[in-house]
């Protein structure tokens, strides 16, 4: 007997691409009616103050999560970047899917590659993080905010005066703009968002049946990574709207965790990596961040957080 399935996801082009893709995976998977729900979040509702000045606490989830819990929807859709390290107390990760590119893109007005940037450039971006790793490689350049989903994001590098902007490689893709990219930045000039590229599939803890259904989403080496991502953020006590970045890469039975604590101006600049074993994730996330912490990085996130 068929079972209907709700869906719940952020209405930007982009959530709805990602949630459409799970949803036809599960279609292919299971026998199942599946339906989405669009659920307008905070994040979704200010778009003309920073980030940063918003306070991150599940700015992109929080209306999401509260559906679920309301079994409004059955299961819901995230960037796994905006998922806060703490759920919503009754909710889990039913799956980690495959992930996309983890690097973040360049698109500039002109054409121009991040070096070729004319002096004083002028970049938009909406993350701490990305703009210290950028004026740590390249004080010269002026950051700008940038808020609004990726079409209005590109709209803006027309019509403002801004020579370039910054996005996730993964959404560009996932939205068929992968033309527009003038280049991927590398992870040694940009380390990624924790989670960037993965998407993570939200369930109630006692649903045992979704459980079962989203299992066929599920990337184990992938989980691994961001289950080690989620750790050092967590320790760190860090949210999407602080200059944090951490990238877990799984090879055989190992994981290379690596990451970056910066001063929002770029001035100072702490990364560091540690190699575990996959069963060692979650402490291995831990351990990176105590090792970042005696090393300076509780001093540059209490400079940040002061504002």
């Amino acid at each position: 007997m068929k079972k209907k399935i709700i869906i719940g996801t952020r209405g930007s082009e982009l959530a709805l691409a990602q949630a459409k893709w799970i949803a036809e995976r599960l279609r292919k998977e299971q026998d199942n009616e599946i339906e989405l729900k669009i659920i307008k979040t905070k994040g979704d509702k200010i778009l003309d103050v920073a980030l940063s000045k918003i306070g991150d606490k599940g700015l992109f989830v929080k209306e999401i999560e509260n559906a679920l819990l309301d079994k409004e929807i059955d299961l819901a859709v995230h960037s796994m970047k905006d998922l806060p390290t703490f759920l919503a107390q009754g909710l889990k990760i039913g799956a980690t899917t495959e992930r996309e590119d983890v690097c973040d893109a360049l698109i500039s007005k002109k054409g121009e590659k991040f070096s070729a940037l004319p002096q004083g450039a002028i970049i938009g971006t909406s993350s701490l993080r990305r703009k210290a790793q950028i004026l740590a490689a390249r004080p010269d350049l002026k950051i700008v905010d940038l808020r609004g989903n990726l079409n209005t994001r590109l709209r803006r590098l027309e019509e403002m005066e801004m020579d370039a902007i910054i996005l996730a490689v993964a959404g560009v893709k996932r939205l068929g703009w992968l033309d527009k990219i003038t280049e991927i930045l590398p992870i040694s000039l940009s380390l990624p968002a924790v989670g960037q590229g993965a998407l993570g599939i939200e369930i109630r803890e006692n649903d045992t049946y979704l459980e079962k259904v989203v299992a066929c989403l599920n990337d184990s080496s992938v989980a691994v990574a961001v289950q080690a991502e989620r750790a050092f953020l967590r320790r760190l006590e860090g949210g999407c709207q602080i200059p944090i970045g951490c990238l877990g890469q799984v090879e055989g039975n190992k994981l290379l965790l690596t990451g970056v604590v910066a001063a929002v101006n770029g001035e100072k600049v702490l990364r560091e990596e540690l190699i575990g074993s996959q069963e060692e994730a979650e402490q291995l996330g831990i351990a990176l961040a105590e090792k970042m912490l005696a090393l300076g990085a509780k001093e540059i996130l209490d400079q940040v957080r002061g504002g």
